[in-house]
């Protein structure tokens, strides 16, 4: 069976709604690049179908929407078992396919169910109505594997308030559906139970024949109400971002990331969401720690085509060092747990190395031509 099922599910008043569902469950939907190749055109071809009046990008099972990109087989590249040319081909054509989910003309309304990490957040981020469930846990955890948030990440993660990107980013924190909204992650709270009524309304809803007919507004207002009857889901949810918001913001405002680092795990505190990020921090890559600070830096007055530019060379350069594949060979192939980090600490990191990653490896980044 096919990872990625495309159907076109019929309105009322003769239009369609098409629905893109990532199917490999198993692997909780993690991204490959079979599945990028699918998605691509086929949001091209609907883009120019007046037929199709929105888009609908879910996933198959309750556990994840999805759980990231497919690290093992960018590992077994980088250790000579595959293509050594993937990376490239991997990052590149996911970017693009980032790139047009932001930049699309039709609504995208991605149901972020469950797990929605790494790619997963690449794709929700770039839909225009980002909705997610009682379920829903978002991160960026890439600290964990020796690479940085990337999909964009350098472009939504720098527009959150008082340096909570950046503390989000060093620690792979979990964001629930209150933070998420809180943060602007997500654009609608609805129960996980109300996916099958909100197709039912999509398909149920009159959405004109002329150029001038509201699309966007017609989602909005099946959202809102699917919102409104969702609340009593979220009422007794807590927002561990938010409240530690004030702190958060103490904690970065450091002149280095050294400092920064340092006064997170200085912190006491019984509160487990703080405590489990102060846990990744810890044990996350002093590389990535340092890089994250770095490109979040130099990205933060970018454009969105010049941040996945920038990312695209980022994470080139990350699969020509043993960082990356030695935390994903600790935590997802040999599963030990046990990462032998280049760097003991972050403050031992050289900036020359950091400068070094984000050397562009090529005369002419190859999405030179991407939002042309």
């Amino acid at each position: 069976m096919s990872s990625v099922i495309f159907t076109e599910h019929p309105t009322h008043d003769g239009h369609a709604i098409a629905e893109i569902k990532l199917n490999a469950e198993r692997s909780l939907n993690a991204l490959t690049l079979e599945m990028i190749d699918e998605i691509l055109p086929r949001l091209e071809s609907w883009e120019q179908d007046d037929k199709i009046v929105a888009i609908m990008l879910d996933s198959a099972g309750e556990k994840a929407f999805c759980a990231g990109g497919d690290v093992v087989n960018l590992y077994k590249a980088i250790i000579g078992e595959g293509d050594p040319d993937f990376p490239q081909q991997f990052f590149e054509r996911e970017y693009r396919l980032d790139y047009r989910l932001h930049t699309y003309a039709k609504p995208v309304i991605c149901w972020g169910n469950g797990i929605v990490m790494g790619g997963g957040m690449g794709l929700l981020s770039g839909s225009s109505h980002r909705i997610v469930t009682e379920t829903s846990r978002l991160a960026m955890p890439e600290v964990t594997i020796g690479l940085y948030p990337d999909v964009g990440a350098s472009w939504f993660l720098n527009r959150l308030p008082n340096g909570t990107g950046h503390f989000l980013a060093i620690t792979g924190s979990q964001i629930n559906a209150l933070d998420a909204h809180h943060l602007g992650l997500a654009d609608r709270m609805i129960a996980s139970d109300k996916r099958g009524v909100l197709l039912e309304h999509l398909t149920g809803a009159r959405w004109g024949d002329d150029d001038q007919a509201d699309a966007q507004g017609i989602v909005n207002k099946i959202l809102r109400e699917l919102e409104r009857e969702s609340q009593p889901v979220f009422e007794e949810m807590e927002a561990p971002v938010y409240k530690f918001s004030p702190l958060i913001r103490e904690l970065m405002d450091h002149d280095t990331i050294d400092q920064a680092v340092a006064a997170i795990l200085a912190v006491e505190s019984d509160d487990k969401w703080f405590g489990k990020a102060q846990k990744t921090l810890s044990h996350g890559s002093p590389v990535s720690v340092k890089l994250i600070d770095e490109q979040l830096k130099r990205a933060k007055h970018m454009s969105l085509v010049q941040v996945f530019q920038s990312e695209l060379a980022l994470s080139v350069q990350c699969c020509r060092h043993r960082e990356f594949p030695e935390g994903v060979r600790a935590l997802l192939v040999d599963k030990d747990g046990k990462p032998q980090w280049t760097y003991s600490n972050v403050a031992a990191v050289e900036d020359s190395f950091i400068d070094g990653l984000l050397t562009q490896p090529w005369a002419q980044n190859p999405l030179a031509d991407l939002g042309d």
